[in-house]
């Protein structure tokens, strides 16, 4: 997997990286199982300090999409096939939603713009076919 940052952005880098394996494993470009650069490697490929990195993959950890281990380094731990998310993030996801939706509607695009906008993003995503239990059932 090929990551491309913009340094000059206002987003900063830790969430650029974030950004780009969250879309790499919706692509389904990153699947689970899936390794990731280690972290030093990631910085010196892309000329940052590793610390950056860290946070970036601490934020994939900490939303469940990320397992992170000594031996194994950091490996993708949920994809689209992984089943319903987790209690509670929906909720979270909605917030953000609900900020980026009001962020086009303030610049002026009109609501079946955004909706075009919406449709032609997802549709570039692996389609969703989990088919097991519901998180917290027994398989």
């Amino acid at each position: 997997m090929l990551l491309s940052i913009e340094p000059d952005s206002s987003v900063p880098i830790y969430q650029q990286i974030r950004d780009r394996i969250v879309e790499a494993i919706a692509t389904g470009e990153a699947p689970v199982g899936s390794g990731l650069p280690a972290t030093r490697q990631l910085a010196v490929d892309l000329g940052i300090n590793f610390h950056t990195v860290n946070k970036g993959y601490d934020l994939l950890r900490q939303e469940g999409l990320l397992r992170i281990g000594r031996k194994a380094g950091a490996v993708v731990q949920r994809d689209a096939t992984s089943g319903p998310p987790r209690p509670g993030w929906e909720e979270d996801w909605t917030s953000r939603l609900r900020t980026m939706l009001a962020e086009a509607t303030a610049q002026g695009l009109a609501a079946d713009e955004i909706i075009g906008h919406c449709q032609d993003i997802v549709a570039g995503f692996v389609p969703v076919t989990y088919d097991g239990p519901a998180v917290g059932e027994a398989s």
